[in-house]
C-alpha cells in the first residue's frame, strides 16, 4: 500500500506528486488492470508469449544498435 508522510510546510500538490510517483512505482494500478478483467488460460497464454516476442525483438534490436 503506497502512501507518504506530508511533510511540514509542504505543498498538497507537491505530496500528492509524490504520492502519484509511488503508485506508479509500486504498479498498483497495473496490478489492478490486470485482475479487473478475466483472461481465459489460453488468452492468457497467447498474451504472455506476444510479449515475450516483442521483449525479444526490443532486446536484439538493441544488440545490433550496439554493436555498430
Amino acid at each position: 500500500m503506497a502512501f507518504v508522510v506530508v511533510e511540514e510546510g509542504e505543498s498538497l500538490e507537491s505530496a500528492l506528486r509524490r504520492f502519484k510517483r509511488r503508485v506508479q512505482q509500486e504498479a498498483i494500478i497495473k496490478e489492478i488492470k490486470k485482475h479487473s478483467v478475466y483472461l481465459k488460460p489460453g488468452e492468457r497464454r497467447r498474451l504472455k508469449e506476444a510479449q515475450a516476442r516483442k521483449r525479444m525483438r526490443r532486446r536484439m534490436k538493441r544488440e545490433r544498435d550496439f554493436e555498430y
